[in-house]
This record gives structure tokens, sequence and C-alpha cells, in this order.
């Protein structure tokens, strides 16, 4: 099978220990034998044989070695399987730790189709349910098929040794066993892969409420979203039942074959003791050995049923495992330490699923020059911008950074040049200085507090008791959305880019800490290109050029007061602007 190939280059590292710990489970089961052994040979030879007085009274020292055989094995197995118990756990847990890092690199490093096309909750089913199952395979399932074919066939072999007549009628219900557990394997193969999406959709809808609990507030739809989980909830609580019963009703088949297991054991054994096929020691001997066939047959079932989860859940993590994204660095990547800022796009299209979005787009920017970028709602700014540092390709054209088309620059490089601020402010559960200072986390304090001057997060944060120090909840809790917005704009400054891209980065604030925001923009103390896409022509109205897009197209194109004189768009929102701001004046 492919998922136990993808297993075993996976458990690269602890391979050797792996092999050890299975090494050692086949000789702490075979070690087993050695008790019923010794004990039909106490019981033949002291016991119930003819000569039991006399070995009784005249080889005490044999009988003496036996028990203390006994005793040296019992401790010798004891003491092997404690280590053999402490490789498993070492070599899953260090195979599992290994490629969870791996997993989580892999998405790390994804592009944004990959985001837009799986889901938060799915990802995190897969690096944490989907993961514990391969080490339950590893840790449990491999080690106890391993055990049970081992004791099985230890003792069966012994079986056959006493006597083969007795072996056969023993094992006569062997083929029964096998042919429910494959009829069990292909009932419960597509049950446990529907449960692993239901637990994945389950997953989904928690991860999207908890994330989102604020809007459900806002629209007062707590009871909706319960009703509508619980039913995400009962169709995995139903997946999990239908799994569940599949199991159970083959269970007491294989229950009932392995019970039985006693009742022939009885008949035939009590047959062949009084016909002196076999003797009374080994009738006790096999009597003890009985368990080592009738509980591998119980367990069959139930690695068949864990060895289908494994395989649902192998699945879909190799599906992520073998992911290769689709915008990664060309060879021979071109990769300067830093770039001048010059920005071209040339007859650029770019769609998702076919649907066009921009529609040939060719527009210059100089380096060190201030471009605004104004459209309605659906026009395609965000995805313009998101061209430049390559988060997609494009359809057709190219876009170019300082005269070199960004598929030719290491992807390392280019970013790190670039900085953007936008529209959707992610904060992280950290200190107000570890946001700032994200970009690069050795900044000094006197560089994390210029930036905050700058972007007027010192405002607000000279008001709180902790400062730079306070902790800013998940996402921002606790932050206004101007707030937010301010120390976004701080953490794009922070790094002194050379292209700076501000999405709607102002929106939230008021037009006063705008005006402080966009005099701090224009006196950087270091020279970066500018790109803001703005609604408020207080924002746009000093770029150098200000490009209108509509339909996915540039409808418009020049500086303010050519704009102005065009009577278009542009003049259109200037003048709404405008008009309210006369109206408030009144």
């Amino acid at each position: 099978m492919f998922q136990l190939k993808w297993i075993w280059e996976n458990l690269k590292g602890y391979r050797a220990r792996y092999i050890f710990a299975l090494t050692l489970s086949v000789v702490c089961n075979i070690l087993i034998l050695a008790t019923p052994v010794l004990s039909a040979l106490i019981v033949d030879n002291y016991i119930t044989g003819k000569d039991a007085l006399y070995n009784i009274e005249n080889k005490k020292d044999v009988l003496l070695l036996l028990i203390l055989g006994l005793i040296a094995f019992t401790a010798v197995k004891s003491g092997l399987q404690y280590i053999c118990n402490m490789s498993y756990e070492r070599s899953s847990q260090g195979a599992i730790f290994s490629l969870r890092t791996k997993l989580f690199r892999i998405v790390e490093n994804q592009d944004l189709t990959f985001y837009d096309e799986y889901r938060t909750g799915d990802l995190m089913t897969r690096l944490t349910g989907d993961l514990d199952m391969i080490r339950h395979m590893l840790a449990f399932v491999f080690r106890g098929l391993i055990e049970s074919i081992t004791l099985l066939m230890a003792s069966v072999v012994y079986f056959f040794i006493v006597d083969w007549k007795m072996a056969i009628c023993i094992l006569s219900l062997t083929p029964l066993i096998f042919l429910i557990s494959l009829r069990l394997k292909r009932v419960v193969a597509p049950v446990h892969m529907k449960l692993r999406e239901k637990l994945a959709a389950m997953n989904t809808a928690a991860q999207e409420n908890i994330s989102g609990n604020r809007v459900v507030k806002a629209f007062a739809r707590e009871q909706y979203e319960i009703n509508k989980f619980d039913s995400i909830n009962k169709e995995y609580s139903a997946a999990n039942k239908a799994a569940s019963l599949k199991w159970l009703t083959y269970s007491p088949y294989l229950e009932g074959i392995a019970v039985s297991l006693s009742a022939v054991m009885l008949l035939s054994g009590g047959i062949f003791l009084i016909t002196k096929s076999i003797t009374m020691g080994e009738y006790i001997a096999i009597s003890g050995l009985i368990w080592a066939v009738s509980n591998p047959m119980r367990s069959l079932g139930m690695y068949v049923n864990d060895t289908q989860r494994f395989m649902a859940s192998a699945m879909k993590i190799m599906e992520i495992f073998y992911k290769k994204p689709t915008i990664k660095d060309p060879e021979n990547a071109y990769a300067p330490d830093e770039i001048k800022g010059d920005i071209e796009f040339k007859n650029v299209s770019f769609g998702y699923s076919g649907n066009k979005v921009l529609k040939n787009i060719s527009f210059k920017i100089k380096a060190g020059e201030t471009v605004a970028i104004m459209g309605e709602t659906g026009s395609g700014k965000t995805t313009l911008i998101n061209l430049i540092p390559r988060f997609y390709d494009v359809l057709d054209g190219e876009v170019l950074v300082d005269g070199v088309n960004v598929t030719e620059y290491s992807l390392k490089s280019l970013r790190k040049n670039i900085s953007m601020a936008t529209q959707d402010v992610l904060l992280y559960s950290d200190t107000i200085d570890g946001n700032i200072a994200y970009g690069n986390s050795s900044m000094p304090e006197e560089e994390v507090y210029k930036c905050a001057e700058l972007a007027g997060v010192s405002e607000f944060v000279d008001k709180m008791p902790e400062g730079y120090d306070t902790i800013i909840g998940e996402r921002g809790v606790g932050l206004s959305g101007g707030q937010k917005q301010r120390i976004s704009l701080a953490r794009a400054i922070a790094v002194k880019p050379k292209i700076l891209i501000l999405d709607d980065t102002t929106s939230a604030v008021d037009l006063e800490m705008e005006k402080h925001i966009q005099d701090s923009l224009k006196n950087l103390d270091f020279l970066c290109t500018k790109i803001i896409i703005a609604q408020r022509i207080s924002s746009t109205k000093d770029a150098d050029k200000i490009i209108i897009l509509d339909d996915g197209k540039i409808a418009e194109m020049g500086t303010h007061s050519e704009l102005l004189k065009n009577k278009g768009y542009y003049y259109d929102v200037f003048m709404l602007q405008n008009e309210g701001f006369e109206r408030s004046e009144v």
C-alpha cells in the first residue's frame, strides 16, 4: 500500500529504533511460550507422570531449576517489554513530531490559491486528529498486528509439535475469521472516509464561529449558529455511530468464533488426553496457550477497523504533504539585497476560476513616487496590488519591478523589499511592541517608538498602563478598528520597504489622524514607492498619479487636477465628499 510506503519514508531518523521495537515484540511474544512449556514439564515430571514421586524425591534440583527458569523468563520478558514499550513511544512520537513539522512547513510555504481552496478547520483537522491517527497506527496497530501474528504462529508451531491432529482441530475455525475480517475491511473503508469528512466540517464550523463571534453577537444570531452547529454535530455523530455499528455488527461473530476455540480445545483435548495422544502437562500447556490463538482472532477485526481509519487520515495528510506551491522560485532566481522601486504593469490580465478580474492593465510607477488607486468595490484594486509581491501570477502580460519580471525574482528577495498594510488587519496575540516589530524582531526600541509615532500609535498607547508591553488579544481584541489600522501601518513602515502598499489603511481613523498619517508618509526618512488604495479624496489628492479602476480596466489616470477636469468617476467622488463636508459645516 502507498500509505505504508509513505509512513516508512517519514520514519527516517527513527527507523532503527522502530525496527528494534518490532523485533523486541517478536522476542517478547516468543518468550511467552516459555511459561506453558516449562509448566508442562513440571506437571508431567513432578505431578501426573508415572515417575513423579521418584523425581520429587531424587531430582529436586531439576524442579528448582524449572521454577527458577519460569521466574527468570518472566523477569526477562518484563524487562524487554518495558524497553519495547519505550522504543515504540520514542520512535512514534519522534516520527510524528518530525511529520508535523514538515506538514506545517509545507502549509506555511503554500501560495494564496492553496488557502483559497482549503478551509482552516479542515487544515487544523489534518494537523491534529489525522496525525494522531498516524501515531496510533505506528504505536499500537502495527505493534498489535506483529504481536498477534508472532503469538499465533509460535503457538501454532508448538501445537503441531505436541500433536498435529489437535492443532488442526483448534485452527479449523481460523478461515472464518479471515473471511469475516476481509468483509469488514470492505464495508468500513467508505464509512471511515465519510466520518473523516464530517469531522473536518464540524471543526471548520467551530473555527469560523469562534473567530467570527463578534459578528454573531452583533446580529444576535447565537441561536441560529447553535442550531447550525447542532445540525453538523448530529451529522458527525451519525457518521460516528455508523462506523461503530459496522464494527459492532461483525464483532459478535469474531468474538463468538474466538470463544468457541475454548470449547473445541476442551472437546478435542479431552479426547486426545483419554486416548493418551497427549500428556496432562501438554494438555495444560495447550490450555494455557489457547488465549494466544483466540486473542489475535478477537483483535483482528479491531485492527482492520483501525487500519481503515488510518487509511482515511493518511490520504488526507498525503494530499497536503505532496501539494506543491504553484508560485515558487525560478531556477537561478534573481535575488538582489535591495530594489529601487520602479513598477510597471504591461498588458496585465488576471482572473479567478476563469472570471477575469483585471483586463489589459498597463501603467508605470517610478521609484519614490506615490500612486493612489481608486474604484468601486469589486473593480480589482486589491487584486492588482497582490500581483506586485507575486501572491498570484498573471494570466497575460507582465508585472515588472526595476525592469525585471517578478517571476524571475526569488520570492524572499522580492517580498522583503515590499511591505503591506491591508484592509483586513491581522494582529497577533503579542505585545504592541511585538506586533510593530513583527517584520524585524531585532529592531531597537527607539525605532519601534519612531514608527509608532509616524502611524499615530503613540497617541493611544501612551494612555495604556503597560504602554508598548500591553498584550493584544487574539486578532486585536480590545482595540478599535482605527487603532488596529495604525498598528498595522506602523508594522509596515518599520521594515523600511522599498515599496509600501497601503490598502484602505486609514478608512477607520478620523480626519485629524488621517492628516497626521499623510504628513508622516510624505516625510519618511527612507525613499520608497508608495501605492495607496483609498476612497477618501483627502488620502489621494497629493499622489503623483491617481489610477481609477472600473470593472478591471483603467478608466482614468492622472493627477488630482487632471482628473477633476475629466469630470469622470474621480470628479463625482470629489463632489460627493466635498458636498458632504459643506453640509456638515453649515
